[in-house]
């Protein structure tokens, strides 16, 4: 009769260990996951800001409660897997922190917020082991679309659908001509803005695309050739898009191709795109509806070298790795780096100043900038004129990068548009961008952080990055050259002239931000 009590005793107990295990583990990712949205809050309230308030990233919204849905997928396989701790995944909690620091210094919003994501995904792995990430594999690899990223693809799509349309005209014996991202009709003048460049579907599209390869197939070669479908078909879609607006107008009028553009093409054309892309790859779907997702007792069969790592010392060196590079650049943000209270424009030989009266209103962003100026110079013998924009911060912070997307020459959020890249001048970029009217306007941006003068935001970025990080001036500079396109050598020449009349850049950036 013991016996008997015994042998069942014996039977039920994998179960319960295996439950409180699980219990147990879960409790510890729950601490591990509140402390790093404590530390973090900024950058996951800057994500959800983001989701909400930015339609390119609407479709964030999604992505978590379809994370969610994934691991309730896998709840009755997973339950099968007995948890433990790995210590491989400290490593990367490690690469995590890295880049949120990176990010932090060089003032880079991506490289936090995804530095963020993967700490997230670092304490599953570490704290629930490799056996139950490999079971959790897609939905822990697919939060990566919980960070918003895409926007700096704008000018690119921008540039490849207008060149579509382009090609399209052609083809129906449209004359068109193009300049940049503005195509002339024979019935209108148009512009393939930032928000026909087709971002905001590409991005959902890529989302949806690799949740669809997941779910209907297991072949690697079909989800490979779903995904390039995925990428493929909404930018040849937007392209024909574009083109139909113009075909329209040409036949009809700019107002009703606008609207027709904005009801039919928003709300039906792109949907029918989604539903043309799963119809194609419909018969090659290979997964069945009611196949489990993983296979748990294969995974749990499956050799696991056990870590010697105990669970208090897992968390404990997990909480080492992610408060270390918050301590690193706070302690180096307590130092000063302090600009003049007042400055002026430069008197410049050769020059005058005059009233800032542009044919279209024209002032460059830059957020929380300590200073800002901006004016007119016209030239004494010639009568030229040159408009001079100067941007002064004691530090970059979030929310206060001297580069980055909508910041500089051009501000989205008004009536000008990008509208192709000029000819750099030395250690500068040079853009044009068109107001209504059309105005055009070449833009020529110099930037001074450190010990460089550059054009590229990328050169902004790591001396930024190298400033915070090691120590040093912490000030930056941009000024802006700019004149309004009377024709076409004019502006050129004339800025030119000005930026050689103004003496070394470089000089003239560290005297406004009192570093002479």
């Amino acid at each position: 009769m013991t016996s008997a009590v015994i042998d069942q005793s014996s039977d039920a107990s994998p179960d319960k260990v295996s439950a409180s295990q699980w219990v147990k583990h879960l409790r510890l990712l729950g601490l591990a996951v509140a402390v790093i949205i404590t530390l973090f809050w900024k950058d996951g309230l800057a994500m959800l800001d983001a989701w909400w308030n930015v339609s390119t990233y609407n479709h964030c919204l999604l992505i978590a409660p379809i994370i969610f849905w994934l691991v309730l997928q896998r709840r009755d396989e997973l339950v099968k897997i007995t948890p433990a701790i790995w210590a491989p995944g400290l490593l990367w909690i490690g690469a995590a922190s890295v880049g949120w620091l990176l990010g932090e210094a060089a003032g880079v919003s991506f490289a936090r917020q995804l530095g963020l994501v993967m700490m997230l995904q670092g304490v599953v792995i570490t704290l629930l082991g490799p056996k139950v990430v490999r079971g959790l594999i897609f939905p822990l690899f697919y939060s990566f679309f919980l960070v918003p990223f895409g926007e700096e693809f704008v000018p690119f799509l921008q540039t490849i659908t207008a060149k579509m349309s382009m090609l399209f005209l052609g083809w129906a014996d449209i004359p068109a001509f193009i300049d940049g991202v503005f195509i002339s009709t024979p019935t209108g003048y148009f512009e393939v803005a930032e928000a026909c460049s087709g971002v905001k579907f590409l991005i959902a599209m890529i989302a949806y695309g690799a949740l669809v390869s997941n779910l209907c197939f297991q072949n690697w070669q079909r989800r490979t050739l779903f995904m390039v479908a995925a990428v493929a078909v909404p930018i040849i879609a937007n392209g024909i898009r574009a083109f139909g607006t113009i075909y329209i107008a040409h036949h009809t009028t700019t107002d009703f191709a606008t609207g027709f553009d904005h009801i039919f093409y928003g709300w039906f054309f792109f949907a029918f795109v989604l539903v043309l892309v799963m119809a194609v790859g419909w018969p090659f779907f290979d997964r069945k509806i009611d196949e489990p997702m993983i296979d748990g007792d294969a995974i749990e069969r499956a050799a696991l070298r056990p870590s010697k790592l105990s669970s208090k010392a897992a968390l404990i060196t997990a909480a080492l790795i992610i408060a270390t590079p918050v301590i690193w650049t706070s302690a180096l943000s307590a130092g000063s780096s302090p600009v003049p209270e007042k400055i002026a424009l430069p008197n410049v030989t050769g020059w005058e100043q005059v009233d800032y009266r542009p044919r279209f209103d024209w002032r460059p962003r830059f957020d929380g900038a300590n200073h800002q100026l901006l004016g007119r110079y016209r030239q004494v013998s010639s009568g030229a004129e040159v408009d001079l924009a100067i941007a002064v911060y004691d530090r970059q912070e979030d929310g206060r990068e001297i580069v980055g997307y909508g910041q500089g020459a051009f501000d989205p959020g008004t009536d000008w548009s990008w509208s192709r890249n000029l000819a750099a001048p030395l250690s500068g970029k040079a853009v044009q961008i068109t107001a209504p009217g059309p105005v055009v306007r070449d833009v020529q941006s110099f930037y001074r952080v450190g010990n460089i003068l550059t054009g590229s935001g990328s050169a902004v970025k790591l001396e930024t990055l190298k400033a915070k990080l090691l120590g040093g001036n912490q000030q930056a500079v941009a000024i802006l050259i700019s004149a309004e396109n009377l024709d076409e050598e004019g502006p050129a020449i004339a800025m030119t002239e000005f930026r050689n009349a103004l003496g070394p850049l470089d000089k003239l950036a560290d005297e406004m931000a009192g570093l002479r």
